[in-house]
């Protein structure tokens, strides 16, 4: 049976910890990595009834999209919910693990979903960031290029959008003298050495830096090997926040509402005044206010969220139409990503279950 620990790293190669933001608190909560997986039941939050339903139906994990905890706990008295939650999951034996904003920022995590449901069409990255990308060189003898390429790659590495298997590499001579007691690849101890080699370069998410380093040295023939890694400032066009892209027709703006109000199910939206017809459209699933210059600037006619304050509606400039979908209801898909990369990786190796208990704290009168 697969272990709490098989299930985290199915879901952080999709979803690298890596990629969440500093204040964030993303992977396993709680539980024994090592304990074989029954059942998995996913939630967008994790709660004392979350937990009971898991148990109600023989799950011993749940995965959510929202941490457990989030802020330092001092003490775990069952003071409050977060406490109840984790002293019951504790004493249940159930794991808890989290994917946020890890799952935020990448390219088929929470935004493409949202963005799926609503048929827009041409995604990109709303605000790719910067900084997440080295470059790798490495020199090798032309007989072992191929072999050492082929181990970068398996490692995540040469990876360019949707183009994988990239790399660049130019002939050169490399000289060496092997010293006392080498068992050099090429030459003899205390001769020097002018061989033929090529250089190779491929593009490496840093996280992944570790285990590329430990597939080159593996692959390489040469008992020393040479390498270099520079950090680069690109933008990493796979990793960011929000999504833009363009609807498959104009929409007037009350149109464009209604389709909010059908795809995701709401009975309201809250929205600034806007006159232009809808096409291209921005969204940032959760609280996504710190997005809304970005989608002005990128031309969004609308830009779609949650969460958002009376002064944050200003931010419209009469620009675009501010569309707030509320929190819950613009993540509310977030399960149906846990589900695919589960069954995708493990089948029915385990029981697997949405969570049909509802979350969401906010009700609307009407």
């Amino acid at each position: 049976m697969p272990t709490v620990q098989d299930l985290a790293r199915v879901l952080e190669r999709a979803a690298p910890l890596a990629y969440q933001e500093s204040y964030d608190n993303a992977g396993l909560q709680c539980g024994n990595p090592q304990m074989e997986v029954r059942g998995v039941l996913i939630a967008l939050d994790c709660t004392p009834a979350v937990v009971d339903e898991a148990l109600s139906r023989g799950c011993n994990v749940v995965v959510a999209h929202h941490p457990l905890i989030f802020k330092p706990l001092k003490r775990l008295t069952g003071a409050n919910e977060v406490e109840q939650t984790l002293l019951k999951a504790i004493r249940h034996d159930v794991a808890l693990y989290a994917a946020h904003t890890n799952l935020d920022n990448v390219r088929q995590g929470v935004n493409r979903k949202l963005a799926e449901k609503l048929g827009l069409q041409n995604l990109r990255i709303l605000d790719p960031k910067p900084g997440l990308l080295a470059k790798l060189i490495t020199y090798v003898p032309p007989t072992h290029t191929q072999a050492v390429l082929d181990a970068l790659y398996e490692a995540g590495a040469g990876q360019v959008g949707d183009y994988a298997g990239c790399s660049f590499h130019t002939e050169g001579i490399g000289t060496f003298t092997p010293g006392a007691g080498t068992n050099p690849f090429i030459g003899q101890p205390h001769e020097p050495e002018t061989v033929r080699e090529n250089r190779v370069e491929v593009l490496l998410p840093l996280h992944l830096q570790g285990p590329a380093l430990r597939a080159l040295r593996q692959a390489h023939p040469y008992e020393e090997v040479a390498y270099e890694i520079i950090r680069l400032e690109n933008v990493n066009q796979e990793v960011g926040s929000g999504m833009i892209g363009e609807l498959p027709a104009p929409l007037s703006p009350g149109q464009f509402r209604q389709l909010l109000k059908t795809a995701l199910g709401i009975p309201v939206v809250k929205h600034t005044e806007f006159e232009q017809p809808i096409t291209r459209v921005a969204l940032c699933g959760g609280a996504g206010s710190f997005l809304i210059g970005k989608a002005r600037a990128a031309g969004a006619d609308a830009y779609v969220t949650g969460d958002l304050k009376y002064h944050e509606y200003f931010g419209a400039e009469g620009r675009l139409l501010l569309c707030d979908v509320g929190h819950f209801e613009s993540e509310q898909f977030t399960g149906e990503i846990f589900r695919d990369l589960l069954l995708g990786n493990f089948g029915s190796t385990f029981a697997l279950f949405i969570a049909e208990t509802i979350t969401n704290p906010v009700r609307y009168d009407f």
